[in-house]
């Protein structure tokens, strides 16, 4: 596949890669058991360590960065805006888990800004960070069909796998929805650019998320109604044209990813503390 010819979307995206290669239960087993270490988790070595193989795994999809770039930049803004916003309601939080307290500078009575509290910012930045790239790996690398299969295979029932499916296939239509109604909206005059104050673009933005909200209603109804034609649900079985066994791949990753889990339980458990702290505590 020529990937030159790749547009902005979140959606599948069929490259020749190892990570494309994988099965759809291999690749939902790795997302949960990343997601689950990356939330419970505050040391900050493990968390770098599963945000740099985050970024390899991304690598070796061989997705373009320019595919992902728009979502890569918003998740980093939504990120520094969070830790700002937890820094103005809680100040002092970091020296509360930390226990200790190092003043680097003084803005006013009530803001001080430590480094405990500069550390703890950074685990929380890093800590959600870590779960993007492997999102963006299972949303671009699997194919909505062949997982669904792969979830039945497993002993999901097939209307249960058989959604999953069809919300993977939806993410892209309301990509394409939102930019459509966006571009209907700003031809009507509707201006969400910064040439406009904060307030008059958040007011124009809901003018662009309620179509979109009432556009998303009226297919899920059309797809029921297909479905229901179709006599969906009425047999105990079915048969996918996708499905696809597990590879000895897929099963020596799958041993991998129990052996780290059990390994990260057992440290997690004999940590003395929540958080991994290098510095000195007075």
């Amino acid at each position: 596949m020529d990937t030159s010819k790749l547009q902005f979307g979140l959606n599948y995206i069929e490259t020749d890669s190892v990570v494309h290669r994988l099965n759809g239960v291999t690749k939902l087993v790795l997302f949960l058991c990343w997601v689950t270490m990356a939330l419970t988790s505050f040391d900050l070595r493990l968390l770098c360590g599963l945000l740099l193989c985050g970024f390899l795994i991304l690598h070796l999809s061989k997705i373009p960065f320019r595919v992902y770039k728009p979502f890569f930049l918003f998740m980093l803004y939504l990120l520094v805006i969070n830790a700002l916003f937890m820094f103005l309601f809680s100040p002092l939080q970091g020296v509360v888990y930390m226990k200790s307290k190092t003043v680097l500078f003084t803005l006013s009575n009530r803001y001080v800004v430590t480094q405990e509290t500069l550390f703890y910012l950074l685990v929380i930045v890093v800590k959600y960070f870590s779960i993007f790239p492997v999102a963006l790996v299972f949303v671009f690398a699997t194919h909505p069909t062949e997982f669904a299969a792969s979830l039945n295979k497993i002993g999901i029932p097939y209307k249960v796998a058989y959604i999953v499916s069809l919300t993977l296939r939806y993410l892209p239509e309301i990509t394409k929805d939102f930019v459509n109604i966006m571009h209907a909206q700003q031809a009507r005059g509707i201006d969400i650019s910064k040439k406009v104050s904060l307030w008059r673009r958040i007011v124009n933005v809901s003018k662009v998320l309620i179509p979109l909200l009432l556009s998303s209603l009226d297919k899920a109804d059309v797809i029921a109604n297909a479905m229901t034609l179709r006599g969906f649900g009425k047999k105990k079985k079915r048969t996918w044209y996708n499905e696809k066994a597990l590879q000895i791949s897929d099963v020596f990753l799958l041993v991998g990813i129990a052996i780290f889990v059990a390994f990260f339980a057992y440290m997690r458990l004999r940590a003395d503390s929540l958080f991994w702290y290098p510095f000195f505590r007075g």
